[in-house]
């Protein structure tokens, strides 16, 4: 590294960077995931996904229509027009109030890298189109309830997991980590991190997460430590393009800069700072400028600078928190997103009992285990830090009681609000005969018209919860 760009970088981060600062967000999160919006999972909504016309297979999730690619394949007639009801039904303004009444200040948004149409091969991918229209009236609405959002770019173009619903498609063949789907996925980031900032109805985008739930063996993700720098760098060379600035710091962009007269031209603008930002990610903005002009004209968005106060509004805009999922969410030498932190950022992690691996299927070593959880502090050492936990649930390995779950829902609660808070997985599931009682621990809405949960969520049934548990660890808690 030249002694120039680094001399740059450390005053970058000099100007966004306050430690565990979260612009836009409030000092403790309390929110949930709208999972199967814009990213449908089916195993959630199943009477509408088969209403729909998808399929529920039994066990592998690729041999029949049960993701968003294979139902778009099935029905590319009339996909959009399914999809359309799907988006205005399963999220719109009453889930906004109910959400306000039951105390949430955050959500984190789900979204496929094919909301951003043009980057969408349509001759191989197979995607409904209009998502974006949806995810403007939604965030909308959330805006003006003064909910915060993270935007989390949960499906990845190639697919980033393999026979997962929530990766868009399901599919074994894996094609995400590679040099065309990491551009890809970095063009979506500089179109999304524009809109974050030009569109009003983006206003209360605060964060902005790279991807969702890397597999889990580095050795299967080559190349992710360099995706996770030019993520940052991206965000950060679109907001610089902007003239974002931060509180408290002056940091202009350059007089160039300033001069521009539209969003496109001061994009072009960047590569004056080519000893700034590496050639990927001036590419990624070259490449980004015709993807954002389709995307601002599909909104009906105005990018020039002279008109309607943009450039007014700009500079009372803050910089984006960037998010990844934690260092610890991958074994066998995984990069540490820390390193690429510029700016504020924030470590997502995810933790679901249910799955195994975590405590033995018993109440006792549930509780044992949350109780004395040590992530926040491990992840603090490794530079992971503000920490949330971005997906939890009530979930178990056994039949748990109400007793129990009230219990499980004070105990979760109170050891992820040690770090910068929790978003519960999801904030609905379909009440029907054919989804049964998945509600019951899956739904925070359900959990909490059952009482699991307390009507304000920085309170509990039983503050006093964890303490038979703490630091008693003579059970064996881990399970397989």
């Amino acid at each position: 590294m030249s002694s120039t760009l680094f001399l740059y970088l450390s005053l970058i981060g000099a100007c966004f960077f306050s430690a565990n600062a979260l612009p836009g967000f409030a000092d403790k999160i309390y929110g949930v995931n709208i999972g199967s919006w814009l990213v449908l999972e089916p195993w959630m909504l199943p009477a509408e996904w088969e209403s729909m016309g998808g399929e529920i297979c039994q066990s592998n999730c690729s041999k029949c229509i049960a993701s968003e690619f294979a139902l778009a394949q099935a029905y590319p007639t009339t996909v959009d027009e399914k999809f359309k009801g799907h988006w205005e039904t399963w999220f719109n303004q009453e889930d906004v109030d109910q959400l306000v009444d039951a105390g949430m200040n955050t959500v984190r948004v789900p979204l496929g890298y094919w909301i951003v149409e043009p980057l969408v091969n349509r001759t191989s991918e197979f995607y409904p189109k209009g998502g974006i229209l949806e995810l403007q009236r939604g965030l909308r609405q959330l805006s003006k309830a003064g909910i915060t959002v993270i935007l989390d770019h949960h499906a990845l173009p190639g697919v980033a997991s393999p026979g997962q619903m929530f990766a868009g498609r399901c599919t074994d063949d894996v094609q995400f980590y590679t040099p065309y789907n990491y551009h890809r996925a970095l063009i979506w980031t500089a179109v999304m991190t524009a809109l974050s900032h030009l569109d009003p109805n983006f206003s209360s985008v605060a964060a902005l997460e790279a991807m969702n739930e890397p597999i889990m063996d580095a050795t299967k993700t080559p190349g992710l430590g360099e995706f996770q720098k030019n993520f940052v760098q991206t965000v950060r060379a679109v907001e610089i393009s902007l003239g974002i600035p931060v509180p408290g710091l002056k940091c202009p962009p350059s007089p160039r800069l300033s001069a521009a007269n539209n969003v496109t031209s001061a994009f072009g603008m960047v590569s004056t700072l080519s000893s700034i930002f590496n050639p990927e990610v001036l590419r990624v903005l070259v490449d980004a400028v015709p993807v954002f002009e389709q995307v601002a004209r599909q909104l009906r968005l105005n990018t020039a600078f002279s008109q309607g106060g943009l450039r007014r509004r700009l500079s009372r805009r803050k910089a984006l928190v960037t998010n990844f999922m934690d260092v610890t969410w991958q074994y066998n030498n995984p990069s540490n997103p820390a390193d690429a932190a510029i700016g504020p950022q924030a470590y997502d992690n995810h933790l679901y009992y249910s799955f195994g691996g975590v405590a033995a299927p018993n109440e006792k070593a549930y509780l044992t285990h949350v109780c004395n959880l040590d992530r926040i502090q491990n992840d603090a050492a490794l530079g992971n830090s503000p920490l949330w936990f971005g997906e939890w649930g009530l979930s178990t390995q056994f039949n748990a009681t109400d007793e129990f779950l009230c219990k499980w829902a004070d105990a979760q609660k109170y050891s992820y609000s040690k770090g910068a808070g929790w978003l519960s997985w999801n904030f609905k599931i379909e009440i029907s005969t054919l989804a049964g009682d998945t509600a019951r621990q899956w739904s925070y809405m359900e959990g909490l018209r059952r009482g699991y949960f307390t009507k304000d969520p920085s309170q509990f049934h039983d503050p006093n919860v964890c303490a038979p548990y703490i630091n008693n660890t003579s059970i064996d808690i881990i399970g397989t």
